[in-house]
């Protein structure tokens, strides 16, 4: 399955738990967007942390998100691979792994859509 339509499911699944749980789906969108628009660091940069971690925690749908983020946050393909290099020197060979996901996900998101024939 291509990352967007990865990333278009899990938004699908997403979706149908949050009217199955409202109040903790508004919990966690508030604890997200507190996250996000307050303190030192920018946009950016919590994203590329969030980043991080998800490729430590072996979340691939985290990490479709992240990517998706980082890109319209304005990142670029080369602080990406400087961060997936700190990812794979603190998690070895499992990161190295996730790390090629994160950036076959870029490299796809990026690329120019194609017309459906």
């Amino acid at each position: 399955m291509a990352y967007k339509e990865k990333i278009s499911d899990m938004r699908r699944e997403i979706r149908a738990m949050n009217r199955l749980i409202p109040e903790t789906a508004a919990g966690f969108a508030a604890l997200s967007g507190a996250v996000k628009e307050n303190g030192p660091l920018s946009l950016m940069e919590k994203e590329y942390v969030a980043l991080g971690i998800a490729i430590s925690q072996r979340c691939e749908p985290c990490i479709n998100f992240h990517v998706e983020a980082l890109m319209k946050a304005g990142a670029t393909r080369e602080a990406l691979g400087d961060v997936l290099g700190m990812c794979i020197q603190m998690g070895g060979g499992p990161a190295l792994m996730y790390a090629a996901h994160a950036l076959a996900c870029w490299d796809e998101l990026a690329a120019p859509a194609v017309a459906a024939e």
